[in-house]
Protein backbone atom coordinates (compact mmCIF):
# COMPACT_ATOMS: atom_id res chain seq x y z
CA UNK A 1 0.00 0.00 0.00
CA UNK A 2 1.29 3.56 -1.14
CA UNK A 3 2.36 6.28 1.61
CA UNK A 4 -0.38 8.53 0.02
CA UNK A 5 -2.84 5.70 1.14
CA UNK A 6 -1.80 5.03 3.93
CA UNK A 7 -2.07 8.59 4.90
CA UNK A 8 -5.34 8.68 3.72
CA UNK A 9 -6.39 5.96 5.82
CA UNK A 10 -4.77 7.54 9.04
CA UNK A 11 -6.87 11.08 8.14
CA UNK A 12 -9.81 9.37 8.40
CA UNK A 13 -9.09 7.23 11.39
CA UNK A 14 -8.78 10.10 12.99
CA UNK A 15 -11.18 11.82 11.57
CA UNK A 16 -13.63 8.97 13.12
CA UNK A 17 -12.04 9.76 16.40
CA UNK A 18 -12.71 12.90 16.92
CA UNK A 19 -16.24 12.45 15.91
CA UNK A 20 -16.31 9.36 18.81
CA UNK A 21 -14.91 12.77 20.98
CA UNK A 22 -17.85 14.26 20.81
CA UNK A 23 -20.01 11.76 21.15
CA UNK A 24 -18.16 10.86 24.61
CA UNK A 25 -18.73 14.91 25.71
CA UNK A 26 -22.03 14.09 24.95
CA UNK A 27 -22.59 11.12 26.68
CA UNK A 28 -20.69 12.50 29.74
CA UNK A 29 -23.44 15.76 29.66
CA UNK A 30 -26.70 12.86 29.87
CA UNK A 31 -25.09 10.95 32.28
CA UNK A 32 -24.59 14.48 34.57
CA UNK A 33 -27.31 16.67 33.76
CA UNK A 34 -29.75 17.25 36.34
CA UNK A 35 -32.43 18.77 33.99
CA UNK A 36 -35.02 15.65 32.64
CA UNK A 37 -35.29 17.13 29.79
CA UNK A 38 -31.59 16.60 29.10
CA UNK A 39 -31.01 13.75 30.81
CA UNK A 40 -33.77 11.66 29.64
CA UNK A 41 -34.69 13.24 26.10
CA UNK A 42 -31.10 14.20 24.82
CA UNK A 43 -32.28 17.80 24.25
CA UNK A 44 -28.70 19.06 24.20
CA UNK A 45 -25.52 19.05 22.09
CA UNK A 46 -22.32 19.00 21.87
CA UNK A 47 -19.33 19.96 19.74
CA UNK A 48 -15.35 20.50 19.37
CA UNK A 49 -14.19 23.59 16.72
CA UNK A 50 -10.80 24.65 16.18
CA UNK A 51 -9.25 27.81 17.08
CA UNK A 52 -11.07 29.69 14.78
CA UNK A 53 -14.08 28.97 15.73
CA UNK A 54 -15.54 26.45 12.80
CA UNK A 55 -17.53 23.44 14.07
CA UNK A 56 -15.47 20.53 12.77
CA UNK A 57 -17.32 17.37 14.34
CA UNK A 58 -20.45 16.92 16.43
CA UNK A 59 -21.86 14.11 18.39
CA UNK A 60 -24.55 11.88 17.30
CA UNK A 61 -26.50 12.90 20.62
CA UNK A 62 -28.26 16.62 19.97
CA UNK A 63 -30.82 18.08 18.08
CA UNK A 64 -30.20 20.22 14.87
CA UNK A 65 -31.54 23.69 17.10
CA UNK A 66 -28.42 23.20 19.12
CA UNK A 67 -25.95 22.08 17.33
CA UNK A 68 -26.63 23.88 14.23
CA UNK A 69 -26.66 26.98 15.94
CA UNK A 70 -23.86 26.63 18.46
CA UNK A 71 -21.84 26.16 14.66
CA UNK A 72 -21.70 30.09 14.81
CA UNK A 73 -22.38 30.55 18.62
CA UNK A 74 -18.92 29.88 19.51
CA UNK A 75 -17.53 32.44 17.09
CA UNK A 76 -19.49 35.59 19.23
CA UNK A 77 -17.32 34.34 22.05
CA UNK A 78 -14.09 36.19 20.20
CA UNK A 79 -16.16 39.26 19.96
CA UNK A 80 -15.30 39.83 23.87
CA UNK A 81 -12.86 37.03 24.40
CA UNK A 82 -10.08 36.66 21.51
CA UNK A 83 -8.05 33.07 21.70
CA UNK A 84 -5.08 34.80 22.36
CA UNK A 85 -6.27 36.07 25.67
CA UNK A 86 -7.60 32.65 26.99
CA UNK A 87 -6.06 30.64 29.72
CA UNK A 88 -5.81 27.01 30.51
CA UNK A 89 -9.09 26.24 32.96
CA UNK A 90 -11.08 28.70 31.89
CA UNK A 91 -14.59 28.38 30.66
CA UNK A 92 -17.18 30.83 28.50
CA UNK A 93 -20.94 31.41 29.34
CA UNK A 94 -24.22 32.75 27.48
CA UNK A 95 -27.80 32.62 26.85
CA UNK A 96 -28.25 35.30 24.71
CA UNK A 97 -31.09 34.25 22.08
CA UNK A 98 -29.41 36.11 19.17
CA UNK A 99 -25.82 35.11 19.76
CA UNK A 100 -26.75 32.01 20.96
CA UNK A 101 -29.15 29.03 20.54
CA UNK A 102 -32.66 30.82 20.61
CA UNK A 103 -34.28 31.37 23.76
CA UNK A 104 -32.77 31.88 27.14
CA UNK A 105 -33.27 28.24 28.29
CA UNK A 106 -30.46 27.44 26.61
CA UNK A 107 -27.15 27.55 28.27
CA UNK A 108 -23.63 27.75 25.53
CA UNK A 109 -20.83 26.69 27.77
CA UNK A 110 -17.21 27.25 25.69
CA UNK A 111 -14.07 25.87 26.69
CA UNK A 112 -10.98 25.97 24.97
CA UNK A 113 -8.75 23.19 25.11
CA UNK A 114 -4.32 23.44 25.37
CA UNK A 115 -1.54 21.80 24.84
CA UNK A 116 1.08 22.93 27.01
CA UNK A 117 0.34 26.46 26.99
CA UNK A 118 -0.66 26.19 23.41
CA UNK A 119 -4.37 26.58 22.28
CA UNK A 120 -5.14 24.16 19.76
CA UNK A 121 -8.88 23.67 19.90
CA UNK A 122 -12.40 24.76 21.30
CA UNK A 123 -15.43 22.43 23.30
CA UNK A 124 -18.66 24.03 23.41
CA UNK A 125 -21.77 22.33 24.49
CA UNK A 126 -25.42 23.34 25.46
CA UNK A 127 -28.44 22.07 27.41
CA UNK A 128 -32.05 23.07 28.10
CA UNK A 129 -32.27 24.00 32.04
CA UNK A 130 -35.55 24.19 33.65
CA UNK A 131 -36.07 27.99 34.63
CA UNK A 132 -34.26 31.01 34.07
CA UNK A 133 -36.95 33.61 35.60
CA UNK A 134 -39.36 35.57 33.67
CA UNK A 135 -42.58 34.24 33.15
CA UNK A 136 -40.82 30.94 32.89
CA UNK A 137 -41.75 28.39 29.77
CA UNK A 138 -44.62 30.40 28.82
CA UNK A 139 -45.12 32.42 25.63
CA UNK A 140 -47.19 34.78 26.92
CA UNK A 141 -44.15 37.87 27.45
CA UNK A 142 -44.53 40.61 25.25
CA UNK A 143 -40.68 40.88 25.41
CA UNK A 144 -37.14 38.96 26.27
CA UNK A 145 -36.66 41.30 29.12
CA UNK A 146 -39.96 39.61 30.64
CA UNK A 147 -38.90 35.81 29.11
CA UNK A 148 -36.46 35.77 31.77
CA UNK A 149 -32.51 36.33 32.71
CA UNK A 150 -29.75 37.08 29.90
CA UNK A 151 -26.45 36.17 30.83
CA UNK A 152 -23.84 38.24 28.48
CA UNK A 153 -20.98 36.52 27.16
CA UNK A 154 -18.87 36.08 30.49
CA UNK A 155 -16.49 33.63 32.48
CA UNK A 156 -18.15 31.15 34.32
CA UNK A 157 -14.59 29.80 35.15
CA UNK A 158 -11.44 31.47 34.92
CA UNK A 159 -8.09 29.53 34.94
CA UNK A 160 -10.25 26.11 37.30
CA UNK A 161 -11.53 28.57 39.47
CA UNK A 162 -15.59 28.86 39.21
CA UNK A 163 -16.99 32.23 39.16
CA UNK A 164 -19.47 31.52 42.06
CA UNK A 165 -20.51 35.00 41.84
CA UNK A 166 -21.80 34.95 38.48
CA UNK A 167 -23.81 31.34 39.32
CA UNK A 168 -25.38 33.42 41.82
CA UNK A 169 -27.00 35.79 39.68
CA UNK A 170 -27.92 32.83 37.63
CA UNK A 171 -29.31 30.93 40.61
CA UNK A 172 -30.70 33.35 42.24
CA UNK A 173 -33.11 34.20 39.26
CA UNK A 174 -34.60 30.81 38.90
CA UNK A 175 -37.26 28.62 40.45
CA UNK A 176 -35.12 25.70 40.14
CA UNK A 177 -31.68 26.86 41.13
CA UNK A 178 -30.23 23.44 42.51
CA UNK A 179 -31.03 21.90 38.89
CA UNK A 180 -29.97 25.22 37.55
CA UNK A 181 -26.57 24.67 38.82
CA UNK A 182 -26.06 20.56 38.22
CA UNK A 183 -27.16 21.42 34.32
CA UNK A 184 -24.50 24.07 34.08
CA UNK A 185 -21.64 22.37 36.18
CA UNK A 186 -22.53 19.10 34.04
CA UNK A 187 -21.83 21.43 30.75
CA UNK A 188 -18.47 22.22 32.54
CA UNK A 189 -17.73 18.70 33.10
CA UNK A 190 -19.27 17.64 29.41
CA UNK A 191 -16.66 19.92 27.97
CA UNK A 192 -13.45 18.76 30.43
CA UNK A 193 -14.54 15.20 29.40
CA UNK A 194 -13.89 16.59 25.25
CA UNK A 195 -10.90 18.07 26.18
CA UNK A 196 -9.16 15.64 28.34
CA UNK A 197 -10.07 12.69 24.99
CA UNK A 198 -9.10 15.20 22.74
CA UNK A 199 -5.30 15.44 24.57
CA UNK A 200 -5.14 11.72 24.24
CA UNK A 201 -5.97 11.59 21.15
CA UNK A 202 -3.42 14.07 19.80
CA UNK A 203 -0.75 12.22 22.01
CA UNK A 204 -1.22 8.82 20.39
CA UNK A 205 -1.14 10.14 16.95
CA UNK A 206 1.61 12.74 17.50
CA UNK A 207 -0.01 15.78 16.96
CA UNK A 208 0.89 19.01 17.69
CA UNK A 209 -2.43 20.55 16.84
CA UNK A 210 -5.42 19.98 14.29
CA UNK A 211 -5.16 22.18 12.31
CA UNK A 212 -4.68 20.18 9.06
CA UNK A 213 -6.89 17.82 9.84
CA UNK A 214 -9.14 20.82 10.20
CA UNK A 215 -8.70 21.89 7.30
CA UNK A 216 -9.41 18.29 5.73
CA UNK A 217 -12.70 17.79 7.31
CA UNK A 218 -13.91 21.02 6.51
CA UNK A 219 -12.72 20.55 2.74
CA UNK A 220 -13.81 17.04 1.66
CA UNK A 221 -17.17 18.06 3.82
CA UNK A 222 -18.00 20.99 1.72
CA UNK A 223 -16.64 19.06 -1.30
CA UNK A 224 -19.27 16.35 -0.94
CA UNK A 225 -22.01 18.61 -0.13
CA UNK A 226 -21.63 20.36 -3.36
CA UNK A 227 -21.42 17.29 -5.66
CA UNK A 228 -25.00 16.37 -4.22
CA UNK A 229 -26.33 20.05 -4.51
CA UNK A 230 -24.76 19.91 -8.27
CA UNK A 231 -26.82 16.62 -8.91
CA UNK A 232 -29.90 18.40 -8.24
CA UNK A 233 -32.14 20.14 -11.06
CA UNK A 234 -31.38 23.92 -10.99
CA UNK A 235 -34.45 25.93 -10.62
CA UNK A 236 -36.55 27.86 -7.98
CA UNK A 237 -39.38 26.56 -6.20
CA UNK A 238 -41.88 27.73 -3.57
CA UNK A 239 -43.76 26.96 -0.98
CA UNK A 240 -46.31 28.35 1.63
CA UNK A 241 -47.24 26.93 4.76
CA UNK A 242 -49.54 28.21 7.41
CA UNK A 243 -49.50 27.47 11.47
CA UNK A 244 -51.63 28.73 14.24
CA UNK A 245 -49.77 31.53 15.36
CA UNK A 246 -50.50 33.01 18.64
CA UNK A 247 -52.99 36.21 18.80
CA UNK A 248 -53.28 35.92 14.97
CA UNK A 249 -52.82 32.75 11.97
CA UNK A 250 -48.53 32.99 10.85
CA UNK A 251 -47.73 32.08 7.29
CA UNK A 252 -44.18 30.97 6.36
CA UNK A 253 -43.01 31.59 2.93
CA UNK A 254 -40.17 29.61 1.90
CA UNK A 255 -38.28 29.88 -1.18
CA UNK A 256 -35.80 27.65 -2.33
CA UNK A 257 -33.11 28.49 -5.01
CA UNK A 258 -30.63 25.77 -6.51
CA UNK A 259 -27.57 27.14 -8.16
CA UNK A 260 -23.82 26.82 -9.18
CA UNK A 261 -23.27 24.29 -6.12
CA UNK A 262 -25.11 26.56 -3.38
CA UNK A 263 -28.98 26.78 -2.15
CA UNK A 264 -30.21 29.26 -1.07
CA UNK A 265 -33.33 29.71 1.18
CA UNK A 266 -35.12 32.79 1.46
CA UNK A 267 -38.11 33.39 4.01
CA UNK A 268 -39.13 36.63 2.43
CA UNK A 269 -42.60 37.30 2.73
CA UNK A 270 -43.25 35.55 5.79
CA UNK A 271 -45.62 36.87 8.39
CA UNK A 272 -44.40 39.79 11.11
CA UNK A 273 -43.08 38.51 14.16
CA UNK A 274 -45.60 37.77 17.02
CA UNK A 275 -46.77 40.26 19.90
CA UNK A 276 -45.66 37.02 21.98
CA UNK A 277 -42.85 34.77 22.28
CA UNK A 278 -43.38 31.69 19.43
CA UNK A 279 -40.40 34.15 17.34
CA UNK A 280 -37.92 32.33 15.91
CA UNK A 281 -34.51 34.02 15.87
CA UNK A 282 -32.76 34.06 12.76
CA UNK A 283 -29.94 31.95 14.01
CA UNK A 284 -32.58 29.34 15.67
CA UNK A 285 -34.59 29.34 11.59
CA UNK A 286 -30.78 29.04 10.56
CA UNK A 287 -30.50 25.75 12.60
CA UNK A 288 -34.02 23.74 10.99
CA UNK A 289 -34.03 25.07 7.61
CA UNK A 290 -31.06 24.26 6.62
CA UNK A 291 -31.43 20.80 8.37
CA UNK A 292 -34.40 20.06 6.55
CA UNK A 293 -32.29 20.97 2.91
CA UNK A 294 -29.38 18.81 4.36
CA UNK A 295 -31.55 16.13 5.11
CA UNK A 296 -32.55 15.73 1.66
CA UNK A 297 -30.23 16.40 -0.11
CA UNK A 298 -26.61 15.19 1.76
CA UNK A 299 -27.67 13.12 4.14
CA UNK A 300 -24.47 11.01 4.24
CA UNK A 301 -22.15 13.80 4.48
CA UNK A 302 -20.86 15.06 8.27
CA UNK A 303 -22.39 18.06 9.76
CA UNK A 304 -19.93 20.73 10.20
CA UNK A 305 -19.56 24.22 9.18
CA UNK A 306 -18.13 22.64 5.76
CA UNK A 307 -21.03 21.65 4.96
CA UNK A 308 -23.35 23.38 6.06
CA UNK A 309 -21.61 26.32 4.38
CA UNK A 310 -23.11 25.54 0.97
CA UNK A 311 -26.33 26.82 2.58
CA UNK A 312 -27.64 30.59 2.57
CA UNK A 313 -30.12 31.81 4.58
CA UNK A 314 -32.08 34.91 3.81
CA UNK A 315 -34.87 36.55 6.04
CA UNK A 316 -36.58 39.71 6.92
CA UNK A 317 -35.97 41.75 10.33
CA UNK A 318 -38.67 41.84 12.06
CA UNK A 319 -40.34 38.70 11.23
CA UNK A 320 -41.52 35.56 12.66
CA UNK A 321 -38.71 33.92 11.42
CA UNK A 322 -36.31 37.08 11.97
CA UNK A 323 -37.78 38.74 14.97
CA UNK A 324 -35.41 41.86 16.12
CA UNK A 325 -34.15 42.62 20.03
CA UNK A 326 -36.89 42.59 22.41
CA UNK A 327 -39.16 39.93 20.56
CA UNK A 328 -40.32 37.55 22.69
CA UNK A 329 -38.40 33.94 21.85
CA UNK A 330 -39.47 31.57 24.73
CA UNK A 331 -41.51 29.25 22.95
CA UNK A 332 -39.15 30.06 19.33
CA UNK A 333 -39.37 26.44 18.27
CA UNK A 334 -43.72 26.49 17.66
CA UNK A 335 -42.00 28.10 13.92
CA UNK A 336 -38.29 27.19 14.18
CA UNK A 337 -39.10 23.61 14.58
CA UNK A 338 -41.91 23.68 11.35
CA UNK A 339 -39.18 24.97 9.10
CA UNK A 340 -37.96 21.41 7.95
CA UNK A 341 -40.95 21.22 6.48
CA UNK A 342 -41.23 24.23 5.08
CA UNK A 343 -37.90 23.73 3.33
CA UNK A 344 -39.40 19.79 1.75
CA UNK A 345 -42.19 21.83 0.47
CA UNK A 346 -40.16 23.04 -2.07
CA UNK A 347 -37.73 20.23 -2.58
CA UNK A 348 -40.66 18.35 -3.47
CA UNK A 349 -41.37 20.31 -6.17
CA UNK A 350 -37.83 20.05 -7.57
CA UNK A 351 -37.67 16.20 -6.41
CA UNK A 352 -41.07 14.94 -6.62
CA UNK A 353 -42.13 11.34 -5.14
CA UNK A 354 -38.44 11.74 -3.38
CA UNK A 355 -39.38 14.18 -0.23
CA UNK A 356 -41.61 13.11 2.79
CA UNK A 357 -44.66 14.41 3.77
CA UNK A 358 -45.04 17.00 6.78
CA UNK A 359 -44.67 15.85 10.30
CA UNK A 360 -46.25 17.29 13.30
CA UNK A 361 -43.40 19.64 13.63
CA UNK A 362 -42.59 21.73 16.83
CA UNK A 363 -42.60 18.73 19.81
CA UNK A 364 -45.47 19.94 22.44
CA UNK A 365 -43.33 20.85 25.98
CA UNK A 366 -45.83 19.93 28.87
CA UNK A 367 -44.51 22.78 31.53
CA UNK A 368 -46.80 21.76 34.46
CA UNK A 369 -46.72 23.48 37.53
CA UNK A 370 -48.47 23.71 40.97
CA UNK A 371 -51.21 26.60 40.99
CA UNK A 372 -49.61 28.92 43.47
CA UNK A 373 -49.81 32.57 42.91
CA UNK A 374 -51.90 31.58 39.45
CA UNK A 375 -55.12 31.16 41.76
CA UNK A 376 -56.37 32.23 45.30
CA UNK A 377 -54.19 30.97 48.22
CA UNK A 378 -57.15 29.23 49.97
CA UNK A 379 -57.24 26.60 46.55
CA UNK A 380 -53.43 25.92 47.29
CA UNK A 381 -53.35 25.61 50.98
CA UNK A 382 -51.14 22.40 51.78
CA UNK A 383 -50.09 22.09 47.97
CA UNK A 384 -46.99 20.82 47.14
CA UNK A 385 -45.00 23.02 44.72
CA UNK A 386 -43.67 21.56 41.79
CA UNK A 387 -42.01 22.84 38.40
CA UNK A 388 -41.44 19.67 36.11
CA UNK A 389 -41.69 18.99 32.26
CA UNK A 390 -42.47 16.73 30.03
CA UNK A 391 -42.90 15.95 26.46
CA UNK A 392 -46.04 15.17 24.00
CA UNK A 393 -44.65 13.72 20.35
CA UNK A 394 -46.43 13.81 17.26
CA UNK A 395 -46.06 11.56 13.71
CA UNK A 396 -43.98 11.99 11.27
CA UNK A 397 -44.67 12.00 7.41
CA UNK A 398 -45.06 9.28 5.23
CA UNK A 399 -42.15 8.85 3.34
CA UNK A 400 -41.50 7.71 -0.14
CA UNK A 401 -41.08 4.05 0.69
CA UNK A 402 -42.77 3.72 4.10
CA UNK A 403 -44.78 5.25 6.77
CA UNK A 404 -44.32 7.76 8.80
CA UNK A 405 -42.80 6.92 12.39
CA UNK A 406 -45.52 7.16 15.43
CA UNK A 407 -44.98 10.10 18.10
CA UNK A 408 -41.40 10.41 16.93
CA UNK A 409 -39.72 13.71 17.12
CA UNK A 410 -39.00 15.57 13.96
CA UNK A 411 -36.94 17.41 13.49
CA UNK A 412 -35.37 17.77 16.84
CA UNK A 413 -34.91 13.98 17.32
CA UNK A 414 -35.42 14.07 20.84
CA UNK A 415 -36.68 11.31 22.95
CA UNK A 416 -39.30 10.51 25.92
CA UNK A 417 -39.78 11.25 29.15
CA UNK A 418 -40.76 8.26 31.14
CA UNK A 419 -43.78 9.45 33.20
CA UNK A 420 -42.21 7.11 35.79
CA UNK A 421 -39.85 10.36 36.17
CA UNK A 422 -42.15 13.13 35.98
CA UNK A 423 -44.92 11.31 38.76
CA UNK A 424 -41.54 10.94 41.05
CA UNK A 425 -40.72 14.32 40.89
CA UNK A 426 -44.24 15.82 41.49
CA UNK A 427 -48.15 15.03 42.48
CA UNK A 428 -48.92 14.41 38.84
CA UNK A 429 -49.71 11.09 37.65
CA UNK A 430 -50.93 10.06 33.58
CA UNK A 431 -54.11 8.31 33.56
CA UNK A 432 -52.83 7.23 29.92
CA UNK A 433 -50.41 7.81 27.44
CA UNK A 434 -51.14 5.90 23.82
CA UNK A 435 -51.22 5.84 20.35
CA UNK A 436 -54.17 8.22 18.77
CA UNK A 437 -55.66 6.01 16.37
CA UNK A 438 -56.69 7.23 13.13
CA UNK A 439 -54.13 10.69 13.34
CA UNK A 440 -51.72 9.54 10.82
CA UNK A 441 -52.66 10.62 7.26
CA UNK A 442 -53.82 7.94 4.57
CA UNK A 443 -51.67 7.45 1.82
CA UNK A 444 -50.11 4.46 -0.05
CA UNK A 445 -47.71 5.46 2.77
CA UNK A 446 -49.71 6.54 6.04
CA UNK A 447 -48.31 9.01 8.34
CA UNK A 448 -47.17 7.96 11.80
CA UNK A 449 -49.59 8.75 15.11
CA UNK A 450 -49.83 11.11 17.36
CA UNK A 451 -50.65 10.32 20.89
CA UNK A 452 -53.03 11.05 23.66
CA UNK A 453 -52.37 12.06 26.98
CA UNK A 454 -54.15 12.33 30.00
CA UNK A 455 -52.77 13.99 33.48
CA UNK A 456 -54.39 14.52 37.01
CA UNK A 457 -53.15 15.41 40.56
CA UNK A 458 -53.40 13.03 42.81
CA UNK A 459 -53.82 15.82 45.07
CA UNK A 460 -57.01 17.40 45.35
CA UNK A 461 -55.51 20.66 43.97
CA UNK A 462 -55.54 23.00 40.79
CA UNK A 463 -52.36 22.32 38.94
CA UNK A 464 -51.07 24.98 35.82
CA UNK A 465 -50.13 23.92 31.95
CA UNK A 466 -48.45 26.34 29.85
CA UNK A 467 -49.37 25.67 25.83
CA UNK A 468 -46.53 27.59 24.67
CA UNK A 469 -46.11 25.02 22.30
CA UNK A 470 -48.98 23.02 21.23
CA UNK A 471 -49.62 24.29 17.66
CA UNK A 472 -50.93 22.45 14.30
CA UNK A 473 -54.30 22.56 16.17
CA UNK A 474 -56.15 24.62 13.45
CA UNK A 475 -53.56 23.72 10.47
CA UNK A 476 -52.60 19.80 10.55
CA UNK A 477 -49.48 18.74 8.80
CA UNK A 478 -50.36 18.62 4.66
CA UNK A 479 -49.75 14.81 2.72
CA UNK A 480 -47.69 14.58 -0.23
CA UNK A 481 -48.08 13.28 -3.43
CA UNK A 482 -51.80 12.88 -2.53
CA UNK A 483 -51.59 11.42 0.86
CA UNK A 484 -53.82 12.98 3.17
CA UNK A 485 -53.06 15.54 5.47
CA UNK A 486 -52.92 14.07 9.40
CA UNK A 487 -54.91 14.35 12.19
CA UNK A 488 -55.42 18.15 14.30
CA UNK A 489 -53.84 18.54 17.23
CA UNK A 490 -56.47 19.52 20.05
CA UNK A 491 -55.85 20.08 24.24
CA UNK A 492 -58.29 20.40 26.93
CA UNK A 493 -59.67 19.39 30.07
CA UNK A 494 -61.14 16.30 30.81
CA UNK A 495 -63.92 18.17 31.85
CA UNK A 496 -64.90 19.34 28.27
CA UNK A 497 -63.70 22.67 27.72
CA UNK A 498 -60.87 23.37 25.02
CA UNK A 499 -57.71 24.99 25.58
CA UNK A 500 -58.03 28.06 23.22
CA UNK A 501 -54.58 29.83 22.86
CA UNK A 502 -50.89 29.02 23.85
CA UNK A 503 -50.89 30.93 27.39
CA UNK A 504 -51.33 29.20 30.43
CA UNK A 505 -54.04 27.38 32.05
CA UNK A 506 -55.66 26.25 35.28
CA UNK A 507 -56.80 22.42 35.26
CA UNK A 508 -59.54 23.15 38.24
CA UNK A 509 -58.89 19.79 41.00
CA UNK A 510 -60.58 16.54 40.31
CA UNK A 511 -60.12 17.71 36.56
CA UNK A 512 -57.59 16.33 34.20
CA UNK A 513 -55.45 17.96 31.32
CA UNK A 514 -55.55 15.64 27.76
CA UNK A 515 -53.69 16.68 24.80
CA UNK A 516 -54.24 14.73 21.61
CA UNK A 517 -50.72 15.18 19.40
CA UNK A 518 -50.99 15.62 15.81
CA UNK A 519 -50.25 12.96 12.92
CA UNK A 520 -48.00 13.09 9.89
CA UNK A 521 -49.48 13.82 6.33
CA UNK A 522 -49.93 10.24 4.29
CA UNK A 523 -47.69 9.84 1.05
CA UNK A 524 -48.88 9.19 -2.08
CA UNK A 525 -52.86 8.30 -2.68
CA UNK A 526 -54.91 6.06 -0.22
CA UNK A 527 -56.38 4.07 -3.02
CA UNK A 528 -52.68 2.73 -3.96
CA UNK A 529 -52.07 1.05 -0.16
CA UNK A 530 -52.12 -2.63 0.17
CA UNK A 531 -54.63 -4.40 1.80
CA UNK A 532 -52.67 -6.32 3.84
CA UNK A 533 -50.90 -2.95 4.81
CA UNK A 534 -54.41 -2.04 5.72
CA UNK A 535 -55.68 -4.51 7.54
CA UNK A 536 -52.46 -5.03 9.70
CA UNK A 537 -53.53 -1.91 10.63
CA UNK A 538 -56.35 -2.40 12.03
CA UNK A 539 -55.23 -5.88 13.94
CA UNK A 540 -52.65 -3.58 15.31
CA UNK A 541 -55.54 -0.24 16.93
CA UNK A 542 -54.15 2.22 14.68
CA UNK A 543 -56.32 3.05 12.38
CA UNK A 544 -60.31 2.25 13.23
CA UNK A 545 -63.23 -0.02 10.93
CA UNK A 546 -64.39 3.18 10.22
CA UNK A 547 -61.77 4.73 8.83
CA UNK A 548 -60.04 2.27 6.67
CA UNK A 549 -63.89 2.08 5.19
CA UNK A 550 -63.87 5.46 5.06
CA UNK A 551 -60.11 6.10 3.87
CA UNK A 552 -59.28 3.31 1.55
CA UNK A 553 -62.73 2.31 0.84
CA UNK A 554 -62.06 -1.57 2.65
CA UNK A 555 -65.39 -2.82 4.06
CA UNK A 556 -64.89 -4.55 7.31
Amino acid sequence: MSKQALAAIRTQVMWNRLIAVVEEQAQSLLRTAFGTITREAGDLSAGVYDTKGRMLAQAMTGTPGHVNTMATAVEHFFQWYPVRDMRPGDVFITNDPWLGTGHLFDYVVMTPVFLGKKPVAIFASTCHVIDVGGVGMSARAYSSFEEGTLIPHLKLRKEGEINEELLSVILANSRNPIEVRGDLLSLVSANDTGARRLIDMMTEFGLKDIDKLAEHILTQSEKATREAIKALPQGEWSYEMPLDGYEAPIVIKSKVTVKGGKITIDFTGSSPASTRGINSPRTYTHAYSVFGLKAVIAPHVPNNIGSLSCFDLVTEAGTCVDPTRPSPVTARHVIGQMLADATFGCLAQALPGKVQAESAGSIWILSLSSAHEQVSAKETQGAQRFQVTNVGLGGIGGRPDKDGLSTTAFPSGIGAIPVEITEAQCPLYFKRKQYLPDSGGAGEYRGGLGQIIEIANREDKPFIISAATFDRIHNPAQGREGGSPGRKGNAYLGSGPKLKDKGNHVVPAQDSLVVELPGGGGFGRPQARSEAAIKADIAAGLVSDEAAEKDYGLAS
